[in-house]
């Protein structure tokens, strides 16, 4: 059999290294397959469409799936089921970059089920395979027949003492940063932005976009080079996925359109406000039988939703009147309250309008640090923070089945929020848990908030406050307006054209995440919506510091006490016993969690407890096991022996020591027992180790010296 000749295109970055987009070699019978190379690392991205939508779907099913294989980086899973599972946290984070940078650009009447699958076939240790998987995956669609209003990609943006990178490597990542970002777009718009930052402004963040979006032009020109090389991508496939009723869609714009815009114009809360809606349409579908509205209900209802769009909008562009009242800069109203569950470490409530999270703070020690084991990177987050999103909080009824994609996006946006004010000398491993109990909009930000007010609470020192809001966006393309919305509705999402979350202190960005829905905006719109944001987060954050001005001195009663000491490495078996003995008694003596690290020549050691004496006796026996005497301390010894020469002392638990007889007293003594006798308890003064590498201590160096008696000069 003939081996098929690769179709290939080269992308040169700016550092000289090459991205090398192949096509025609793997995995053929999907619409699409390639191949995407940098250095030692591949990426297979595949994508299959359905040739027609399934009945009544009149959305796109689109799943995008990204896997790492441990056999990319040369590993084996770890556990007992030796087989890759369920997608890590990173993954479905990469996946959600890649699937919100996709999703936009499908025409809005296509909804044939797209699965685009992207795998790491190869990881050589240094290039990072999330800033390659939007390349991957826009490639993948490009080289095929199914319609797509792209090409796309996505590039990792990193900005180091001043100096911008795109797509660092490991190394480089490992590295302090002031900048990181992930920005998806295609050759006119940006599309999605994420990523973290160590306080920078907005106009350096609108500096960052550019650069990207440079680099991402570059990648678009290689990816429509490489499929005018493929036949089978020069003409889009045809399809008809909506069948439309014009007279019906004029017939029931013509009966709701004045109604919608009067109610929307009126405010109201949400659940009223849809129950309002649902009356309208409810009513028009009244003058049909049966036997019609099961003909015309479901055209009547997407119409519905066109026409309720189309008032809100216009509401907002020609009145400044948004669903609840607002203008377009004005702000939900806020309350908190911190201290409110007297079991946890730390917590706080925030409420913005219709959105309220519960969330709570956790301190714990080495032992509860989140381990990270995946191809790419194996270590241990000492802060971490997760989100949850019940049914209830909307008032829906739906299946719970474990923590969803949005859950863990949510999350990860807020962790990446707080975590750069976090002390870098904080001993506590840190969980911050979001409980969403009312959703309208921005639930994220509400836990950036939240979590702002529980770490305070706990009595963490945060370097500074943070704050969240989110951002919308309603244009007209036939009029030209558009107004950018602080602290949008969750309809305002809905029915808008840009999600854009910014979090920060007073000084400067801290994460932000971007989602359009429209093509062409434009960095004008972009700059406006930064600085409004700026605006929003410094109200909220004065509603942050006047509950709570500034964190606690203290940590609660009930929170881990932790101390840290150091032992000499030799001692560390010794602490832990034979088969971990020694160390499972002391804690369970103790009521103490104690953890051990080996580091260069000592052992770390950590305990955490409640109770401090508890805390302090295990301290004093870990000392004890790991004694080594310090030049110059004074021990309380008992005398264990005597000998003619001197008393042979304990000054700690196994750790015994000869005083000579002359360092008994200063006077001249004939015997040891002038001085002491066994079983006496006296004070000593260690003096080092002599010639020998015994220890040298004394007794008489802490009693009074005698003074002299002057000479008769008579």
């Amino acid at each position: 059999m003939e081996i098929p000749k690769a179709i290939t295109e080269k992308i040169i970055l700016d550092d000289g290294r090459e991205i090398i987009l192949e096509t025609g070699k793997l995995a053929k019978q999907a619409d699409g397959s390639v191949v995407v190379k940098c250095g030692g690392t591949m990426l297979l991205a595949t994508v299959v469409s359905a040739k027609e939508a399934n009945p009544g779907v009149d959305f796109l099913p689109l799943t995008v799936d990204y896997r790492d294989k441990f056999s990319a980086g040369g590993r084996i899973p770890g556990g007992f089921m030796k087989r890759e599972g369920r997608p890590t946290d990173e993954e479905i984070l990469t996946m959600r970059l890649v699937d919100r940078v996709l999703r936009p650009l499908f025409p809005d009447d296509f909804h044939a089920e797209v699965q685009l699958m992207i795998q790491l076939i190869s990881y050589d240790g240094t290039i990072l395979p999330d800033s390659l998987a939007g390349l991957a995956a826009s490639t993948a669609i490009a080289v095929t027949d199914i319609p797509f209003n792209g090409p796309i990609s996505e590039v990792r943006v990193i900005r180091q003492q001043g100096k911008y990178t795109i797509n660092p490597n490991l190394k480089q990542m490992n590295e302090s940063f002031e900048l990181d970002i992930m920005v998806g777009a295609s050759k006119d718009s940006i599309v999605m932005i994420e990523g973290e930052m160590s306080e920078i402004s907005e106009k350096e963040m609108i500096e960052a976009i550019a650069i990207a979006h440079e680099a991402i032009k570059k990648q678009i020109d290689a990816i429509e080079r490489l499929a005018n090389k493929v036949p089978k991508s020069l003409t889009k496939r045809e399809y008809c996925h909506e069948v439309h009723d014009e007279d019906l869609r004029k017939e029931i714009t013509d009966f709701a359109y004045q109604k919608v815009y009067d109610i929307a114009k009126t405010p109201s809360e949400k659940h009223e406000r849809s129950d309002k809606f649902q009356a309208i349409l409810d009513d028009f579908l009244s003058k049909y039988s049966e036997e019609e509205m099961e003909e015309k209900q479901p055209l009547a209802a997407i119409y519905f939703h066109d026409i309720q769009k189309e008032a809100v909008r216009q509401l907002i562009l020609n009145e400044n009147i948004r669903l609840d009242g607002r203008d377009n800069k004005t702000i939900r109203p806020i309350w908190c309250e911190v201290d409110y569950l007297p079991g946890a470490h730390g917590s706080a409530i925030f409420t913005r309008g219709e959105t309220q999270s519960l969330t709570t703070v956790t301190l714990g020690s080495n032992l509860d640090a989140n381990r990270v084991d995946n191809v790419i990177s194996q270590h241990e987050e000492k802060f971490y923070l997760h989100y949850n999103f019940p049914p209830f909080s909307t008032g829906e009824v739906r299946p719970v089945r474990g923590v969803s994609r949005r859950e863990i996006g949510h999350g990860n946006l807020a962790q990446r929020a707080l975590k750069h004010v976090i002390p870098d000398d904080t001993p506590y491993t840190i969980r911050v848990v979001s409980d969403i109990l009312e959703s309208n909009g921005s639930s994220s930000m509400a836990t950036v908030c939240a979590g702002t007010l529980a770490l305070m609470d706990a009595g963490i020192q945060i370097k500074k406050p943070v704050s969240g809001i989110a951002m919308g966006l309603i244009t007209d393309k036939e009029s030209g307006k558009w107004s950018v919305l602080s602290d949008i509705l969750g309809d305002e999402d809905h029915l808008g054209d840009m999600d854009f979350k910014v979090t920060g202190t007073a000084d400067g960005i801290t994460a932000c995440q971007m989602d359009i829905k429209i093509k062409g905006l434009s960095f004008e719109v972009m700059e406006q919506a930064l600085n409004q944001a700026k605006e929003g987060r410094l109200h909220i954050l004065g509603k942050i510091l006047d509950t709570i001005p500034e964190p606690n001195k203290q940590l609660k009663p009930n929170a881990p006490k932790l101390i840290s000491l150091e032992i000499p490495k030799e001692f560390i078996g010794a602490v832990i016993g034979p088969g971990g003995k020694i160390i499972q008694q002391l804690q369970k003596d103790t009521g103490t969690t104690i953890t051990i690290e080996e580091s260069d020549e000592i052992g770390k050691v950590e305990i955490s407890g409640v109770d401090q004496a508890m805390i302090d006796d295990a301290v004093a026996k870990i000392k004890q096991i790991a004694f080594v005497p310090e030049v110059g301390s004074t021990y309380k010894a008992k005398v264990v022996s005597i000998k003619p020469f001197g008393a042979f002392v304990e000054i700690s638990k196994g750790v015994e020591g000869l005083v000579h007889i002359s360092e008994l007293e200063w006077r001249r003594i004939e015997k040891v027992e002038d001085s002491v006798r066994l079983g006496d308890f006296i004070e000593v003064k260690y003096l080092g180790m002599d010639d020998k590498k015994k220890m040298k201590l004394s007794r008489k160096v802490l009693l009074p010296k005698p003074e002299k008696k002057e000479e008769n000069k008579n």
